[in-house]
């Protein structure tokens, strides 16, 4: 590791005080609202602000205050690496803790922009990085974050690697994966794309894993915020003697992967325990050889934070077919129930509902149904009999696609959609299960984001939702290898590995998936062998495949590819290389199509909203209101009302009455009326904002601080920006 711009250290030491001697990292400033010290602004995170600086009536006045570019400087050939930056930054005691695009760390001063130090840890790391943990005990203050597969801890105020920590400095994140599991991770694509939350001196953190059969375990750690050293795991795929075992066939834990918490967590730390979401299993899309409910897959669990105990669960989904995460963080609230003051939990999902769950035990605050379900998967699948239906609140999207949804922007696009739709059978159910003949469906990017949702003192939950739908179809094994055995080498492994999500042709799936056809116009070989090795932002790093078969699944994306008859070695470059013989797991049936449902110019196949913002008052499940967030200017001046778009990123929301949210395709930052809904104030970002915004306090001045990285389709970004008034 290497640190560059080393400058203002003794300033920033001064900055940092040292007021603060307790080890459970209870900074007064999170009352204050001064500092926002933690992702989701403190440990319950709420995304809420006691400042009251910039109002309702002075919001409009609001200014840039400072930018500051977070990536690397431009190379020799004058290139500049922008891209994509999802980070949530923390400031703690006037100095503002982010990453790059490049994942590397930095910090400024939070008043002015200026660059103190720059951390650049020496791996090769491509994923992304939502946010930052601080601890202090003492003059011991540190920043702790994820980079590639790895933990690191860095001195919060020189910058500086700390050595006693981990192996040099860090931690690698395949520690304690492969207990009892019968095969090596090490080979294996594990990184945290959200940071983890610190209890006293425990860090307990989760991890973001693939989602095919070569996806590695999803257990939740412990580890010793000061050594480094691993202190406890849970297993989401439990091992004999552990409750849930009996959910998954016997020695599922050595077979499957998954079930991972890769959103984020909140910890109360009167009773000491840690809440988080975890995800489906893996394979994502067929659960034919994991029959039952699969605990601990899309569950809220609660756990002891210096232990790893087991407290409680709550699964929202059996035997998930639908990839249905939970993708943000949980809020801690206290709400009025029943004439009482009551502590809840409160977790969205990928599906648009919102679960608010009693703190103590896990039960569900309004009534829930068990219900029965379609079952009708394809062959040799388990789907589970019934799932659970929610009375309140109302989902946040439409649960299923009918051709009364079908767009209305044009008649053009109605006709487009409306044929697409025509060629799939009915899908009548939320839970109808994945099929050969296709299904379109709600649930992957529709519903909640991973931005987060913020709660007010009142009990009343921000929340910006999208509503997308999806085309899934899926393919039998032995189809897919007889499709697979004529083609060449590197078009075999784009096919197994990667047409799933940039389709057979191709082309990318709009904004979420990129074209890969004009690939050579912006990566070398060399580049893609790296990308395809260790990943890229959302896109899952295949480290387990040989340089042969890397290099040949490079040729075919340069059109380099010799077409030629398949040799007959050729099955070491086709076939993905096993750790053991059963591992990687290979489904019986995987995707074949996987793409969102859109007109012929890549809107939403479906009527307008689809994106909004909402608010919804916990203490009687009801909503306040919604609106549209988001807009497509060009269809504006066509004369269509307000559209939204797709939105990632959260809302923050302050004492005045404000809440603040970037997180649109429009690259806009606006300030809402929390009690309305009503637009106060925007601003035009250089880029997409799509992270959530935070606002802290320096030298008596209120500011409103964001990522702009751009990306998801759109130009790319590389910015941190701060707002405050004239």
């Amino acid at each position: 590791m290497k640190i560059i711009n080393f400058v203002l250290v003794l300033a920033a030491f001064v900055l940092s005080g040292c007021k603060n001697d307790k080890a459970d990292n209870n900074l007064a400033s999170m009352e204050t609202g001064k500092d926002y010290p933690v992702y989701g602004g403190n440990k319950a995170g709420n995304r809420y602000s006691p400042l009251t600086q910039i109002n309702k009536d002075n919001v409009q006045n609001l200014e840039l205050a400072w930018t500051y570019f977070a990536n690397n400087e431009p190379d020799s050939t004058g290139k500049t690496n922008t891209g994509e930056i999802q980070c949530q930054p923390i400031v703690v005691n006037g100095i503002l803790y982010g990453t790059s695009t490049e994942l590397n760390l930095f910090a400024l001063n939070a008043a002015t922009g200026k660059q103190i130090w720059k951390f650049i840890p020496d791996l090769d790391r491509t994923n992304s990085n939502r946010g930052v943990m601080y601890w202090e005990d003492k003059n011991n203050k540190r920043i702790l974050y994820t980079a590639g597969s790895f933990l690191f801890a860095v001195d919060a105020i020189t910058g500086q690697s700390i050595t006693s920590f981990g192996d040099n400095g860090r931690v690698d994140l395949h520690e304690g994966l492969a207990e009892n599991i019968g095969h090596e991770v090490k080979d294996l694509s594990v990184r945290a794309t959200s940071p983890g939350i610190i209890y006293k001196n425990t860090l307990v953190i989760g991890t973001s894993l693939p989602e095919g059969g070569d996806a590695a375990p999803g257990h939740v750690r412990g580890f010793d915020v000061v050594t480094g050293k691993l202190t406890w795991i849970f297993h989401t795929i439990p091992q004999p003697g552990e409750e849930g075992y009996e959910t998954w066939p016997k020695d599922a834990y050595k077979k499957f992967g998954g079930a991972n918490n890769w959103s984020g967590m909140a910890v109360d730390e009167k009773r000491g325990w840690v809440f988080f979401g975890t995800g489906s299993s893996s394979s994502d899309y067929y659960g034919g050889d994991r029959e039952g409910a699969n605990l601990f897959a899309n569950c809220v669990l609660a756990l002891e934070a210096e232990t790893g105990k087991l407290k409680w669960y709550f699964q929202a989904i059996h035997h998930d077919l639908w990839d249905r995460d939970f993708p943000c963080p949980p809020n801690l609230a206290t709400i009025n129930h029943n004439g009482k003051p009551t502590d809840v939990v409160v977790q969205a999902g990928k599906d648009g509902f919102v679960y608010v769950l009693n703190r103590d035990d896990g039960e569900s605050i309004f009534p829930i149904e068990e219900r029965p379900v379609p079952t009708d998967g394809v062959p040799g699948e388990h789907p589970y009999p019934t799932q659970k239906f929610v009375s309140k609140p109302l989902p946040l999207n439409r649960q299923l696609v009918t051709i009364d949804d079908l767009t209305d922007i044009s008649p053009e696009a109605n006709a487009f959609v409306k044929k697409r739709f025509l060629e799939y059978p009915p899908t009548t159910h939320r839970y109808q299960p994945p099929r050969v003949e296709g299904t379109i469906l709600f649930g992957y990017s529709g519903g909640a984001e991973w931005g987060g949702n913020s709660i007010d003192p009142e009990g009343i939950l921000y929340i910006n939702a999208n509503e997308a739908p999806w085309e899934l179809t899926m393919i039998d094994k032995a189809t897919r290898e007889k499709e697979n055995n004529t083609l060449t080498p590197g078009h075999a492994l784009f096919n197994r590995n990667c047409a799933a999500c940039h389709g057979a042709d191709r082309k990318g799936n709009t904004q979420v998936v990129p074209s890969l056809i004009d690939i050579g116009k912006k990566r070398t070989k060399a580049d893609i062998n790296q990308i395809i090795k260790s990943g890229n932002a959302r896109m899952p790093a295949f480290p387990y495949l040989s340089n042969d078969a890397r290099n040949a699944l490079a040729d075919f994306l340069l059109n380099k590819e010799e077409p030629k008859n398949i040799p007959a070695n050729s099955k070491t470059l086709t076939d993905t290389p096993l750790v053991k013989p059963d591992f990687p797991y290979e489904p019986n049936y995987t995707l074949k199509i996987w793409q969102r449902f859109v007109d012929q110019n890549g809107y939403n196949a479906v009527k307008p909203p689809w994106g909004t913002l909402n608010a919804i008052d916990l203490n009687t499940g009801d909503y306040l209101w919604r609106v549209p967030l988001g807009e497509f200017p060009e269809l504006t001046k066509r004369g269509i009302p307000i559209t939204g778009t797709e939105t990632y990123g959260g809302p923050v929301v302050t004492a005045s009455g404000l809440l603040f949210i970037a997180s649109t395709r429009d690259e806009r930052i606006r300030a809402f009326d929390k009690k309305t809904g009503k637009i106060l104030w925007e601003y035009q970002l250089p880029a997409g904002g799509f992270s959530t915004p935070i606002t802290y306090e320096v030298g008596g001045k209120q500011y409103i601080a964001t990522a702009v990285g751009g990306g998801r389709g759109a130009k790319p970004g590389g910015w941190y920006m701060a707002f405050a008034l004239k």
